[in-house]
C-alpha cells in the first residue's frame, strides 16, 4: 500500500464539475471549504514493496483550497478490516504491521502571502509545496518518514483540463531501514490533472490522474543492485461523483516501484523470489463525503 492513489481528485471532481454540469441539488456538508470523506479502498498488486501487495482498508481523506492555503491529505488504517497481505490482525496492534499510514500535501501560495502576482504565460499561481509521508510501523525497519519540499504552480490550459505541477527536494528520515535514511536524497516531479467528461447515471464522470517521477536518489549506489535511484508511479482514475457518494476505478503503472529494481532476486527467509516492481496495480474506491 505504502503510497496510496490521490483520491482527493475524486471529491474535487464532484465539487468542480458540479459548477459545469450539476447533476442534482446542492448538498450540505460539515464545512463549506474543508472537504472530507470516509472511503473503503481495495487494492490489488500494488508494487511499492519488493512483493506484490493486496489490501482492503478504511481511509479518512480531506482537501481544501482557501485563500493562500491549498491542501490534500489522507490517513489510511491498513488493518481496519483484518484482511489483506499478512500482519493485518489487530487494528492498533503495532507488533506486526503498520496500523496507520498518512500522507499530506500542504501548499502555501507565494502570490497571496506576498500580495504580488507572479503569474506569467499559462502559470496562474505559485506555491511553496510540501509532501509529507509517515508510516507508523513498530520499529525503524517498518517505518517511513519522508518530507518533500519545493515549488508548485497551477497552469491555465485554456480548456476544462485542470493541471498543476510540483517539483521537490526530498529529505529522508526513516525508510524501512534502507541505506538512504537521515539524508537529503533525490528529487520528485509531480503532475496532477483532472478532466470532467460527462454526466452518467445522475452523477459526474471525470478522468483524474497524477504522476510521480523520482530521480537522483543515492539508494541504488548505497544499497546495491536490488534498489534504484529512480522510480515512476502514474495513476489513471475514472471517478463517478454524487453529492455524497463517490466511486472510483484506478489503474496505476509502476516503474521500479518503491525504488526496488524490477526482476531482482531476494530472500526474506522463506526462499528466493523475484521482485515485480514494474507493471500495473489496481484500486477500487467507494466513499462518502460529509
Amino acid at each position: 500500500m505504502k503510497y496510496k492513489i490521490m483520491m482527493a481528485a475524486t471529491l474535487l471532481a464532484g465539487s468542480v464539475t458540479g459548477h459545469t454540469y450539476a447533476a442534482d441539488t446542492s448538498p450540505t456538508y460539515v464545512s463549506d471549504w474543508w472537504h472530507q470523506s470516509v472511503n473503503v479502498v481495495g487494492s490489488y498488486h500494488t508494487r511499492f514493496g519488493p512483493q506484490l501487495n493486496n489490501d482492503l482498508y478504511l481511509e479518512y481523506e480531506a482537501f481544501a483550497h482557501k485563500d493562500w492555503f491549498d491542501f490534500y491529505g489522507y490517513v489510511d488504517l491498513p488493518k481496519f478490516f483484518g484482511t489483506g497481505n499478512g500482519n493485518d490482525n489487530g487494528i492498533w496492534d503495532r507488533r506486526k504491521g503498520s496500523p496507520m499510514f498518512m500522507e499530506i500535501e500542504p501548499r502555501f501560495s507565494i502570490d497571496k502571502l506576498t500580495g504580488t502576482s507572479l503569474a506569467f504565460g499559462p502559470f496562474k499561481e505559485w506555491y511553496f509545496a510540501n509532501n509529507y509521508i509517515y508510516d507508523m510501523g513498530p520499529n525503524n525497519a517498518n517505518r517511513q518518514n519522508t518530507w518533500y519540499m519545493g515549488l508548485g504552480t497551477d497552469i491555465d490550459t485554456g480548456t476544462k483540463l485542470a493541471l498543476s505541477m510540483n517539483v521537490y527536494a526530498k529529505y529522508q528520515w526513516q525508510n524501512y531501514g534502507a541505506a538512504n535514511e537521515n539524508s537529503w536524497d533525490g528529487y520528485r516531479f509531480k503532475i496532477k490533472y483532472m478532466l470532467p467528461l460527462t454526466t452518467l447515471w445522475g452523477g459526474n464522470l471525470s478522468y483524474i490522474g497524477f504522476t510521480n517521477v523520482d530521480w537522483d536518489s543515492d539508494l541504488g549506489e548505497k544499497a546495491g543492485p536490488v534498489r534504484t535511484g529512480n522510480s515512476v508511479a502514474s495513476s489513471h482514475i475514472l471517478s463517478l461523483s454524487y453529492n455524497h457518494l463517490h466511486y472510483s476505478l484506478v489503474a496505476r503503472y509502476f516503474h521500479n516501484g518503491g525504488q526496488w529494481a524490477d526482476g531482482s532476486t531476494l530472500n526474506f527467509g522463506q526462499g528466493d523470489f523475484s521482485t515485480r516492481n514494474t507493471g500495473w496495480g489496481y484500486y477500487a474506491v467507494v466513499g462518502y463525503s460529509f
